[in-house]
């Protein structure tokens, strides 16, 4: 069996062992949760000499499994399994698959309107309940992030260690690649990191198996989740979303955009549900805008961008291969999987046109940050000409602060400064190589 190593994940499993928090590993759906935990954790322990029996592996997916979406069997079925007071690790997988069920103990007229979750049990009590017991070590994974990510502090009463998981970043995927680096990033920008669809031996068989995904799982889930009956409006939605990624938009354009091209008959209203419904199944991810002198946000326009180049481009049949917006969703989904948030920077600039002062905002792609650090990235596959330099070096020249500027280009240049102090790089050494931004 052909092993694609995540290291990055295995560690952060490693280092959260028996912390006495359950562990959740989120993320959109065929990106590797359960493989990590299933095959690639288990692996690991087994290694460090954990015996097979210490280790309860349930997938909710299964039918096997499926009487175990109720949470009361779910933890009735651990118990039975953890009788010896060894250490036990407890892997639980999709666990949104599970429902809640009334507790009969209750009577349901004693309890305020305010109070009526306490009328059920969840998979939230069953989980914090096992946490609590020396011997177990609780691990789930998720593909909905209304119901894990944002949820978490609360229903797990701050009791649970995230682990945000993504598609394969360049640096795994050229591991596995057997091709030189520009080979691997030509390969990358168009076909993703999408585990199955990198091991696929044909480029016939990648686009196969991404054109397959969104309608045959991500179109339904979402259909089925989220209640939607324009399953047309959605399909239309997302492929708007794809072509326009790094594109400043809002659900009022979005709306007019679909109504007026596709016809799609959709309200403003609805186009922000369906977005949302994008988002919390992973395959979408908000940039929202920051006005850098300011110190604010903006509500609208924000920017989108695809969990993964190859799903995005299988979504648009693979006829707009353009480099230029390809690198920068690429850009992004680096520095999130690295753990800082990512914002659109704008900043006011004053301009001398034709003998008359104007005031206008300008863009920096990426404002970054994680605890006290900070960085602007402007994301230029070509920097050609003195113009579109100074276009791009502009609103960092304005920012009014002196955090590190950096502005990756297309290709393999290796860092350098200038003497404003913008640091020059290529798209490779910035993906690779983490110590580019210290």
């Amino acid at each position: 069996m052909t092993v694609i190593n995540r290291d990055h994940y295995l560690k952060q499993l490693v280092k959260s062992q028996f912390n006495g928090r359950v562990k959740v590993i989120t993320g959109i759906r065929r990106c590797g949760k359960s493989f990590l935990l299933s095959t690639i954790y288990r692996a690991h322990l087994l290694k460090s000499g954990v015996s097979n029996d210490c280790i309860i592996d349930i997938d909710l997916e299964k039918r096997e499994h499926a009487s175990l979406r109720n949470p009361e069997l779910l933890y009735d079925y651990v118990l039975q399994h953890v009788a010896s007071p060894q250490k036990h690790y407890v892997f639980v997988d999709e666990i949104q698959l599970s429902y809640r069920v009334k507790r009969d103990e209750i009577d349901e007229e004693l309890v305020p309107p305010e109070d009526r979750d306490l009328l059920y049990t969840t998979f939230y009590d069953v989980l914090n309940d096992l946490i609590g017991r020396e011997n177990i070590d609780v691990y789930v994974t998720g593909s909905n992030s209304k119901m894990l990510s944002s949820d978490i502090i609360t229903n797990f009463r701050d009791r649970a260690t995230q682990i945000h998981m993504w598609p394969l970043s360049f640096s795994e995927f050229l591991d596995f690649a057997d091709m030189d680096q520009s080979a691997a990033w030509a390969e990358y920008l168009v076909y993703g990191g999408m585990p199955l669809a990198v091991l696929a031996s044909t480029e016939t068989e990648r686009e196969t198996y991404l054109k397959g995904l969104f309608r045959s799982m991500y179109q339904a889930d979402i259909v089925e989740r989220y209640g939607i009956d324009n399953t047309f409006a959605l399909e239309q939605l997302t492929k708007e979303l794809a072509s326009a990624v790094g594109s400043l938009t809002n659900p009022e354009k979005l709306a007019n955009t679909l109504n007026t091209v596709a016809h799609a008959g959709i309200s403003n209203k609805t186009v922000k549900r369906y977005l949302d419904a994008l988002e919390d199944s992973f395959l979408f991810s908000k940039a929202e805008r920051y006005d850098v002198r300011g110190k604010r946000y903006f509500d609208y326009p924000t920017k989108f961008y695809a969990v993964d180049t190859g799903l995005r481009n299988a979504w648009l049949n693979f006829r707009q291969i353009e480099e230029t917006h390809l690198m920068e969703n690429v850009i992004y989904n680096e520095l999130r999987m690295r753990g800082y948030s990512v914002d659109v920077g704008a900043v006011r600039v004053r301009e001398s046109r034709d003998g008359k002062r104007r005031d206008g905002m300008q863009e920096i792609d990426f404002v970054v940050n994680r605890g006290h650090e900070r960085f602007y990235i402007q994301s230029a596959w070509r920097l050609e000409g003195e113009e579109k330099r100074e276009q791009e070096l502009r609103p960092l020249l304005k920012t009014g602060d002196s955090f590190r500027k950096i502005v990756v280009v297309g290709g393999s240049q290796h860092p350098w400064t200038d003497d404003r102090g913008i640091t020059y790089v290529g798209v490779i050494p910035f993906l690779l190589d983490p110590a580019i931004l210290g």
